[in-house]
């Protein structure tokens, strides 16, 4: 039976998902003009935009499900070096690979990341194209499988649906407006959805505050527990008692997380579409202050959840990925205008995922449409033949991630982490050969995204369960094999062609010059 307090939070959650329909229908003209367009939006993003969609198509339902979930499970050390990391990973990425990626792509006319890397590489027998695209594909069907199942998540904790239903549902308006609107539906309606999120952070912090007796009890209760507040530590809720995080290497690896951003095509994508290279610096300002801001609340809201269960303001969770959820609900029972308040902290659960789901589907179609059909088997289609293609693509994309999300007790936190790391491996080192070292040739390319691929899976399923000093976050392991294999195999190859080094030569400089 449905309540005062779900209806408001259901009306609210439809306008959402409705203006998000609309946006995408709105781009449909624009996005059908051309391949490129539809893909990377004519590169005519502005700052902002560029700024908010990158950071909302990065953090995904783990910013508001994720963040909280560990921070209420575990104490802050886990969580607040994975978040290190990830700020100052965003900072760097901004930094360096930015404007130079920018610059690049334009000079060698490159819609895609595994475009990019072929262009980049001179590489004609298509090798490169394919295994990127291949790469992409593969981490982020379970990329984008988590994010539904945060949406199936939502729904069953909130109104009792079926869990499959409401993830399937869900998945079809992503897709939906997506497929209708392309890059620059996605990118402005991740603006949109960065707005919503930073609200929905608000709303339960000040409501959560309250109800956990204001901010003082909040800090007294974390520094209660043993180990809670520590850096050094985490928190046992079984024992009680502080468990050693392991030392350096562990707390170094985790922080590694940051590392990860150097390969996430769905945000090399907004570096690639931003309308002016000369704006890039106002979109970084824009992007590292609100990372860093966001995480810090969402992580503070774990804590407050905590400190609201023993208060017994809630009750307490069995799954810590639903602690908002759970506040939010909380929340709605004071009445119209809290219960539309809690609609929008659901919606910002909504935009968590959707805001990366689309960005995601519309990297992974590209690599199979535009990279696998077109680039690797030479099939040529014709204008309109081929948005049928992109469109087709990624609506089986969709379904097959929808059936890797069928799993209700799947861990949002499980799944990013380790398609993080696939990305962060295979593309991250092979991104700054690219945009920094003349002498990285595609053979040197090619071992370093095969190895930081393969080094994920070994160090995750084989190396990682010896435990001790290997029981560690795959990506740093597996980040450091690419950019040394990498490195041996170009040297031990013969070097680039003039033609390529004066080409970078060209890239560097005119980089250079912008301001």
């Amino acid at each position: 039976m449905f309540t005062q307090s779900n209806i408001c939070i259901i009306i609210t959650i439809v306008l959402y998902l409705a203006f998000m329909l609309y946006l995408g229908f709105r781009y449909a003209d624009s996005s059908s003009q051309s391949v490129g367009d539809f893909y990377l939006g004519g590169r005519k993003l502005g700052p902002l935009v560029t700024a908010m969609s990158a950071e909302a198509s990065d953090m995904s339902s783990w910013l508001l499900m994720g963040l909280p979930g560990l921070a209420y499970s575990t104490g802050i050390c886990d969580v607040t070096w994975t978040a290190l990391g990830i700020g100052i990973g965003t900072y760097l990425n901004w930094l360096i690979v930015a404007k130079r990626l920018r610059t690049y792509t334009e000079h060698i006319g490159a819609d895609t990341v595994p475009d990019f890397f072929e262009r980049r590489f001179k590489d004609n027998s298509h090798l490169l194209l394919g295994i990127s695209a291949l790469v992409i594909v593969v981490f982020f069907i379970p990329y984008t499988a988590s994010g539904f199942s945060a949406c199936g998540k939502l729904f069953s904790s909130l109104f009792g649906f079926d869990y499959r239903i409401a993830m399937i549902v869900s998945a079809a308006v992503i897709v939906a407006y997506t497929a209708t609107g392309g890059f620059m539906a996605a990118s402005t309606t991740d603006l949109v959805q960065s707005i919503v999120m930073t609200v929905a952070l608000i709303c339960i912090v000040c409501f959560g505050i309250g109800e956990a007796g204001g901010i003082g009890n909040v800090g007294d209760y974390a520094a209660s527990m043993d180990g809670y507040l520590s850096m050094t530590h985490m928190y046992d809720a079984a024992t009680n008692s502080a468990v050693s995080y392991g030392g350096f290497l562990p707390t170094f690896c985790t922080a590694a997380w940051g590392l990860g951003y150097f390969g996430m095509p769905h945000i090399l994508l907004r570096f690639m579409a931003i309308e002016k290279p000369e704006k890039i610096k106002l979109s970084r300002r824009i992007a590292t202050i609100w990372v860093f801001i966001a995480m810090a609340v969402a992580i503070f809201i774990g804590v407050i959840g905590l400190t609201m269960v023993h208060e017994g303001a809630i009750s307490a969770v069995t799954d810590p990925e639903r602690i908002i959820i759970v506040i939010a609900q909380f929340m709605s029972k004071f009445g119209i205008v809290p219960a539309l308040l809690a609609g929008l902290v659901m919606a910002g659960i909504l935009a968590c995922t959707m805001s990366t789901c689309d960005s995601q589907l519309l990297a992974a179609s590209s690599s199979i449409s535009e990279n696998i059909l077109r680039g690797v088997f030479n099939i040529n289609l014709s204008h309109k033949a081929t948005m049928i293609v992109a469109r087709v693509t990624l609506v089986i994309i969709s379904i097959i991630g929808a059936i890797f999300a069928l799993d209700p007790e799947s861990s949002v936190f499980q799944i990013v982490s380790f398609a993080w790391a696939g990305f962060g491996a295979s593309f991250g080192p092979v991104i700054l050969a690219a945009l920094f070292w003349k002498r990285c040739n595609r053979w040197g390319a090619l071992a370093g995204m095969l190895g930081g691929g393969v080094m994920v899976f070994v160090w995750k399923f084989a190396i990682k369960p010896l435990g001790g000093v290997f029981n560690i976050y795959e990506l740093l392991p597996a980040f450091v094999f690419a950019l040394i294999l990498m490195v041996i195999v170009s040297l031990i190859t013969p070097a680039p062609d003039q033609d390529m080094m004066d080409e970078f030569d060209a890239v560097r400089t005119h980089a250079a010059a912008i301001k």
